[in-house]
C-alpha cells in the first residue's frame, strides 16, 4: 500500500464538477419523496405563519392609535395563535428531516461500502487506509449536516424571503427599491465570499484526510518508531501536515465567519436608510405609521433568511466537497469479473459419472456455461505471462511455468524478484498484460472470481486476525465449518496447545489484529484458517517466517498432511523448508533463471547452489 513519508502531503484533484455531485446527493434525498413533501407542507404553513404575524403588527398599531384595547387584545391573540402555528410547524419538519438525514446517510454509506468490496487491490495500493476512512467520518458527517439542517433552513428561508418580498411590495413599492438595491449589494458579497471559502473548504476536507493517513501510519508503525529512535522524525511529519490542515481550516473558517458580521452590517445600513426615508414619507403625509411599523418589521426580517442562506452556503459547500470524495470512490471501476465457470459440488452417481448436487460434499468441479462438469484438480500453468504493476514498469518478463495436481513448487529469490506477484496472479488479485494461466485447463479469467478464489488457501506473511473469538477467525475461510472442524485445523497447524491454554480457549475474544497473541501465534491462526477451508490448492507466502525454528519444526509434520494431495506454491527465504519441492523456481528481476529439483540445482552449482551453501545472500 503506498504510504505518505514524514512531512510529505497527499495530493488530491481539486473539485470538478459541483452541479453532478449536487444532483448525486438529490437522487439520495429523493428515495423520500413523501417525507420531503411533508417537509415541504410545514415549511410553507411556517413561513405562511412568520410572514402573517408580521403583518398582524399594522392592525395591532392601528388599534393603540385608535386607543381601541378589545380589539388590540384580539389581534394579539390572533397573533400567538399564528406563531404557535409556525413553531409546531417547525418542530415537524425539522424531526422529519432528522429521519431522512439519517436514513439518506446511512444508505451513502452502505454504497459505498459496497462499492469498496467490489473494488480491485490496485485502488488501495494506492490509498491509505486514513485517507479511505475519511469518506465515510469526516466527509459523510459533512453530507448529514447539510441534509439535517441545511436544506429545510434553505427551502424555509427562500420561501420566507419570497413571502417577506410580496408583502413589503403590498405595503409600498417605493421603499421596496431600497431594500432591492442593498440586497443585490449583498448576493455580492456572498457570493464573493462564497466562492472563496468553497475552494478552502473542499481544501479542509483533503487535508484532514491527510491527517487521518498519517496518524493511522504512525500508530501502526509504532513500534517501528520507537526501535528506531524515530519520535522527532514522525512529529516533524505530522507537525508539517498538521500545519497544512490548519492552514486550510483557518482560511475555510475565516471566510465562513465573515460572512455573517458582513450581512448583519449591510441589514443594518438597509434598516437605517428604510428607516429615515419612511419616516420622511410620513411626516409628508405619504405614509401610515402603522404600514411603517409593518414594512419596518419586514426591513428587519429580510435580512434573516439572506443570512440564513449566506450561513447554510458553508455548510453546503463543505458537504459538497465531501460529498463529491464520497462519490468519487463509488465511480470508480470495479473490480473486472467477466467469468462464467463456477465452482459447484459433485458427487458420483450409479454410473460412476460425477454430477451436481446442492449439498455440502469433499468433491468439488469447474461448471462451465454449457454445463460441462471437470473435475477440481489443482493443474496451474502459466504459458507466456507478462505483468507490470503499470505500463511503465514489468514486474515478470515471459513467465512459464506449471504445477500439477499435488506438486510442490517452490519460489526462491531477491525480494522484489516477482514471487509474491506471481501468487497474487493466480487469484487474480491483478491482472496480467499478456500470456495465460489456466487451472485445470480453464483460463483463470474465464472462472468467476468468488469461484476462483474458493479453490484457493492462503497463508500470507502478514496474518491479519480479526474482531472476534479464535474459532470465529479460523472459521473465516468456510464459515459453514463446525466446531470439530475448527479444532481438527487448529489441531493440524499445531495451534490446539496454545489455544487450550488460553483463559476461554477457542472462545477468546481477539482485539486490535491480534495484539494480545504473539506474533508466532496469530501466523499458526492463519494456517489453520487456510486448513479448515480445505483447498485443493494452496499458496503459503512466507508462512513460517515469523515463527521460530522449534515451532516450525514442531509443525512440519502437521504441513505436510496439510499440503499433501494438494497443489502447493510455497515462498521461502528458509531454503531448508523448500528442500522436498517438486520443483524450485529462482527468480531474479522477474525472470526464472533456473528450474528444477533440490538435487538438480545443487548439482549445477548456480544461483540456487551459492544461496544454499551461503556463498551468496538474499538481496
Amino acid at each position: 500500500m503506498a504510504k505518505m513519508g514524514p512531512g510529505k502531503r497527499q495530493t488530491y484533484e481539486k473539485p470538478q464538477n459541483t452541479k453532478k455531485t449536487v444532483f448525486q446527493l438529490l437522487h439520495y434525498v429523493g428515495r423520500y419523496k413523501l417525507s420531503m413533501v411533508l417537509v415541504i407542507v410545514f415549511l410553507l404553513v411556517n413561513t405562511a405563519c412568520t410572514v402573517g404575524g408580521s403583518y398582524l403588527l399594522k392592525p395591532a398599531t392601528g388599534r393603540i392609535l385608535a386607543g381601541d384595547f378589545a380589539g388590540l387584545a384580539q389581534v394579539l391573540m390572533l397573533m400567538a395563535g399564528v406563531y404557535v402555528t409556525g413553531a409546531l410547524c417547525s418542530f415537524a419538519y425539522s424531526r422529519i428531516m432528522v429521519h431522512i438525514s439519517q436514513k439518506t446517510v446511512y444508505t451513502i454509506r452502505k454504497d459505498l461500502f459496497e462499492k469498496m468490496q467490489s473494488l480491485p487491490i490496485r485502488y488501495f495500493d494506492r490509498h491509505t487506509h486514513g485517507e479511505l476512512m475519511s469518506r465515510y467520518t469526516n466527509d459523510i458527517d459533512t453530507i448529514s449536516e447539510m441534509i439535517n439542517n441545511s436544506i429545510g433552513s434553505l427551502i424555509s428561508s427562500a420561501l420566507t424571503f419570497v413571502g417577506i418580498m410580496a408583502m413589503m411590495l403590498f405595503l409600498s413599492w417605493r421603499l421596496t427599491l431600497i431594500t432591492v438595491a442593498v440586497l443585490v449589494v449583498m448576493l455580492l458579497v456572498v457570493r464573493g465570499i462564497g466562492s472563496r471559502s468553497r475552494y478552502f473548504f473542499a481544501e479542509q476536507q483533503k487535508d484532514i484526510g491527510a491527517v487521518n493517513g498519517y496518524i493511522e501510519e504512525m500508530i501502526e508503525g509504532q513500534k517501528v518508531i520507537k526501535v528506531f529512535n524515530h519520535e522527532e522524525k514522525a512529529k516533524e511529519g505530522f507537525y508539517g501536515i498538521n500545519e497544512t490542515y490548519r492552514k486550510s481550516s483557518t482560511a475555510a473558517q475565516t471566510f465562513a465567519g465573515a460572512m455573517m458580521p458582513a450581512m448583519g452590517n449591510i441589514s443594518h445600513i438597509n434598516y437605517a436608510l428604510t428607516c429615515c426615508i419612511g419616516g420622511l414619507f410620513a411626516i409628508n403625509g405619504m405614509f401610515y405609521i402603522d404600514t411603517l411599523v409593518a414594512f419596518l418589521q419586514y426591513v428587519r426580517q429580510i435580512s434573516q433568511p439572506v443570512s440564513m442562506i449566506a450561513q447554510q452556503v458553508n455548510t453546503v459547500l463543505a458537504a459538497v466537497a465531501g460529498a463529491e470524495r464520497v462519490f468519487e470512490v463509488m465511480e470508480e471501476t470495479p473490480e473486472c469479473d467477466a467469468g462464467k465457470v463456477v465452482l459447484v459440488n459433485v458427487t458420483g452417481d450409479h454410473d460412476g459419472n460425477i454430477v451436481e448436487t446442492d449439498r455440502r460434499t469433499e468433491d468439488w468441479a469447474w461448471k462451465k456455461p454449457d454445463g460441462t462438469l471437470v473435475p477440481l484438480m489443482g493443474d496451474v500453468r502459466f504459458d507466456h505471462v507478462v505483468f507490470g504493476y503499470n505500463d511503465e514498469k514489468v514486474i515478470l518478463h515471459d513467465i512459464s511455468l506449471f504445477a500439477k495436481p499435488g506438486q510442490k513448487i517452490a519460489f526462491v529469490g531477491s525480494t522484489g524478484a516477482g514471487k509474491t506477484t506471481i501468487t497474487n496472479l493466480i487469484n487474480r488479485f491483478y491482472e496480467i498484460q499478456s500470456g495465460t494461466i489456466t487451472y485445470d485447463g480453464i483460463d483463470v479469467r474465464d472462472i468467476q472470481k468468488a469461484s476462483l478464489r474458493r479453490s484457493l488457501g492462503i497463508v500470507l506473511q502478514d496474518t491479519h486476525l480479526f474482531t472476534g473469538t479464535i474459532a470465529d477467525n479460523i472459521r473465516y475461510s468456510n464459515l459453514d465449518a463446525t466446531d470439530e472442524e475448527v479444532v481438527a485445523a487448529a489441531k493440524l497447524a499445531n495451534a490446539d496447545a496454545f489455544i487450550r491454554h488460553l483463559p476461554h480457549g477457542y472462545d477468546t475474544m481477539l482485539t486490535s489484529d491480534g495484539s494480545n497473541l504473539s506474533q508466532g501465534q496469530r501466523q499458526l491462526l492463519a494456517i489453520a484458517r487456510a486448513a479448515v477451508a480445505d483447498p485443493p490448492v494452496l499458496i503459503l507466502d512466507e508462512a513460517t517466517s515469523s515463527i521460530d525454528t522449534r515451532t516450525e519444526k514442531l509443525i512440519e509434520k502437521g504441513m505436510d498432511r496439510l499440503m499433501a494431495g494438494r497443489t502447493v506454491f510455497v515462498i521461502a527465504h528458509r531454503l531448508s523448508t523448500v528442500r522436498n519441492s517438486h520443483a524450485i523456481m529462482v527468480l531474479e528481476q522477474g525472470v526464472i533463471i533456473e528450474r528444477g529439483d533440490h538435487d538438480d540445482l545443487i548439482a549445477e552449482k548456480g544461483r540456487y547452489y551459492q544461496l544454499y551453501t551461503g556463498q551468496a545472500e538474499l538481496a
